[in-house]
């Protein structure tokens, strides 16, 4: 798994490695092992997949606060996607 940082130091690109042969593909999208080593200690309560049909398409802004605060993970299986975080968090070295 590559993990890379991002200006917001809770937000990382996490880039699955792929075992490829004849048949396809095998990839570990999650590992809670290989996860908790790198810093990641969340329980996973909810997993969701959704599908759009048409470039362009805009999907929710999603804000918790405590105690209802959730880590996300966001997968794109084909295509791209342009996800954006915005830390409002005031004294966060990232505000803004």
């Amino acid at each position: 798994m590559q993990i890379e940082n991002t200006a917001i130091f809770e937000v990382k690109v996490l880039t699955p490695n792929r075992f490829g042969d004849e048949r396809g593909f095998f990839s570990e999208s999650w590992n809670k092992d290989l996860m908790e080593k790198a810093g990641f200690n969340y329980e996973f309560v909810q997993d969701n997949h959704s599908k759009s049909e048409q470039a362009g398409t805009v999907r929710g802004l999603h804000f918790q606060s405590p105690p209802h605060a959730q880590a996300k993970l966001v997968r794109c299986g084909q295509g791209c996607l342009f996800d954006v975080a915005v830390d409002f968090r005031n004294g966060s070295p990232a505000f803004g």
